[in-house]
């Protein structure tokens, strides 16, 4: 076996372990030693390739969002009509994670439970990812009339405002012990309809305040 072949089959030992091992537990629960035992690794061979558990931990990250990424990528979602195209894009993204479950826990603990001295890294990382939803939402917006005092700059900043206001709410409720896949599993399913309150509101369009 070449060299360069044998150093990347290696690395993605290391990887796989490491993946399985986030992919389960909170970056701080989750423990090197285990991973070596996983994969049948020493620490050398780990310290060989990652200088750190950190780093190890990022390229996972990493890993998780370009595949995301690229898998969602592979649909051409219609948002002609908002609510289908976002429970298509929603139902591919439970598609993507239903598949790789290693990389649900992992995606979900980067927005609700992220190590705090690596945050500014993740998002980084997921800056393809960021791209993308907001590309999504530029094309819903496409087909949307919007009321005659909000600019599209003002709906777009409302988004990300929600978005920020709902990962946080749920980064709360991780904090607080609740079982993390029901939870992962809750904000999903509450995703689409509070989009939808978003755009159209709470109320009957014939109901008087």
């Amino acid at each position: 076996m070449k060299r360069e072949e044998k150093k990347l089959k290696s690395r993605q030992k290391i990887m796989i372990a490491a993946i399985q091992e986030f992919g389960h537990k909170s970056y701080g629960e989750a423990s090197l030693n285990t991973i070596c035992d996983t994969g049948n690794l020493s620490k050398g061979i780990i310290y060989h390739y990652f200088s750190d558990k950190d780093e190890l931990y990022l390229a996972c990250v990493k890993e998780c969002f370009d595949e995301l990424t690229s898998f969602l990528n592979r649909d051409d979602y219609d948002f002609a009509d908002f609510q289908k195209g976002i429970n298509n894009y929603l139902s591919a993204r439970y598609q993507f994670f239903q598949q790789y479950p290693h990389y649900s826990h992992l995606f979900f603990s980067t927005f609700l439970q992220p190590p705090a001295h690596l945050i500014q890294q993740i998002k980084e990382l997921r800056k393809d990812f960021d791209v993308q939803n907001t590309r999504y939402y530029e094309t819903a917006l496409a087909h949307i009339t919007l009321r005659e005092n909000v600019t599209k700059e003002e709906a777009m900043e409302y988004f990300f405002i929600f978005q920020e206001m709902f990962n946080g709410y749920y980064q709360s409720r991780a904090y607080e012990n609740t079982d993390f896949n029901s939870l992962i599993k809750d904000h999903e399913m509450k995703l689409s309809k509070l989009l939808n309150m978003m755009l159209y509101g709470i109320t009957k369009e014939d109901s008087k305040l």
